[in-house]
């Protein structure tokens, strides 16, 4: 906390300047992309401030930083989905995704938990199919299913039965956790029926969710320190 707490003060303000300001959603505009969207780029200077060598030298981080530069450019669609550019924002966090998933990695596999996150994606998609019509029947399937995939590796990455977890690791499964329930809030008040507060619902969780899967980058950081210190 000491070492990366204060990394993400930048971060931090600028998510209360996203709910301080609260710019409607019916008047989009550069302006609104931009306070939108700042948060997540304080989410970048936080990896960059760990040093360009660290981001080469560790796919894990760098793949990290190359999803939250996806996340932006969707941010920056889904301000504009009225307009006809929400499947260009569903793509763009589809391919966050898979950089997410390729940070988490294969290992260890636990097809437990990816059995459960499979039983996940599939009730929700279940219960999602009939609201759906359209190229969102199929594009929203894919987009689920990637996104339980990053959820699974996620989760797997945690073994607690092993107590082999560390905090980030810990952050990575929460972030992916609230990374699912940020969209699903997205697709319910989008296809099915208003979800009350959905607005708060989603950046709130969205937010602490790209924070917290950035705070799981330094994990190799943390490692590189401990064999130093040994």
């Amino acid at each position: 906390v000491k070492s990366e707490g204060p990394k993400l003060v930048p971060f931090f303000k600028a998510t209360c300047v996203y709910f301080v300001l609260w710019l409607p959603t019916s008047s989009p505009s550069w302006f609104s992309a931009l306070i939108k969207c700042l948060p997540i780029f304080c989410l970048w200077v936080f990896l960059l401030a760990h040093g360009i060598n660290f981001l080469v030298s560790h796919r894990s981080a760098s793949r990290i930083l190359a999803g939250l530069i996806f996340s932006a450019v969707g941010d920056a669609f889904l301000i504009w989905q009225e307009q006809g550019y929400f499947i260009h924002g569903l793509l763009m966090f589809a391919i966050t995704h898979i950089l997410y998933s390729s940070a988490f990695g294969m290992k260890p596999l636990d097809l437990k938990a990816g059995l459960l996150m499979g039983l996940v994606s599939s009730s929700c998609y279940a219960f999602l199919y009939s609201y759906l019509s359209g190229p969102f029947t199929y594009l929203v399937a894919v987009y689920i299913a990637l996104i339980g995939f990053m959820g699974w590796r996620a989760v797997a990455g945690m073994q607690l039965c092993n107590d082999l977890w560390t905090w980030t690791k810990l952050s990575a499964c929460i972030g992916a956790m609230l990374f699912m329930v940020s969209d699903l809030t997205i697709a319910l008040n989008k296809f099915c029926f208003p979800v009350p507060y959905s607005r708060f619902i989603i950046m709130a969780t969205y937010y602490a969710a790209q924070m917290l899967i950035a705070l799981s980058a330094v994990e190799s950081r943390d490692e590189e320190d401990c064999r130093k210190r040994s």
